[in-house]
């Protein structure tokens, strides 16, 4: 799979950095994987959930961070869409929340 806005994922490592071995971690293994469907990756991923709008939240470091990426099976890219700590994930929508394109800038 491609992860699509690892300049995000990035990001987000150096801004959480008790996360960042663990979400660099995240990202090399999905990259070497290929899946067909949600239910692939939550075979391999447990902890993983399914959500709206082709979306799935991972849970990163334990439970202590969450990570909403959508999914494109057909083309195998994994689009970043958000990362944070747990709290924080409790205070968002994570069908509706939107990718923030220069993250740097908030």
């Amino acid at each position: 799979m491609n992860v699509v806005a690892k300049r995000t994922l990035l990001f987000y490592a150096d801004k959480y950095p008790p996360a960042s071995t663990a979400l660099k971690n995240w990202n090399d293994e999905i990259s070497k994987s290929s899946f067909g469907s949600f239910n692939e990756i939550k075979s391999v991923y447990g902890n993983a959930s399914i959500i709206a709008n082709r979306r799935m939240v991972f849970n990163i470091k334990g439970n202590s961070y969450r990570l909403i990426v959508s999914v494109n099976f057909e083309t195998q890219n994994v689009y970043f869409i958000w990362f944070g700590t747990h709290s924080e994930y409790d205070k968002i929508d994570a069908a509706e929340i939107k990718h923030l394109r220069n993250p740097k800038k908030s």
